[in-house]
């Protein structure tokens, strides 16, 4: 059995067909400005994630708490990905 990939389990035609929907409701000329809007607000929700985990971490270092497990469990889920990337790089290809 092939798994197609799936963004969110929602298949091409579901998207294609949300998508149709967008442009009736909004219009064409419309849908790139709410895509940038999107993005924008994205952008600033990630930058304001990255300052509270730089916070929490500047508290704890100041505070004398230990926070080098957590770039060793990184590293450690950084290999572990890589490894199953390599496994199913080759599974893919065999399909």
């Amino acid at each position: 059995m092939i798994h197609q990939p799936t963004f969110l389990f929602i298949s091409g035609a579901e998207i294609a067909f949300i998508l149709f929907i967008v442009v009736m409701v909004f219009g064409a000329d419309k849908v790139p400005d709410i895509a940038k809007g999107m993005a924008k607000g994205m952008r600033v929700l990630k930058d304001a994630t990255n300052d509270i985990k730089n916070e929490i971490t500047k508290s704890a270092e100041n505070n004398g708490i230990d926070t080098s497990f957590t770039k060793e469990i990184g590293d450690e889920l950084k290999k572990v990905k890589d490894n199953l990337d390599d496994f199913t790089g080759s599974v893919k290809r065999k399909l």
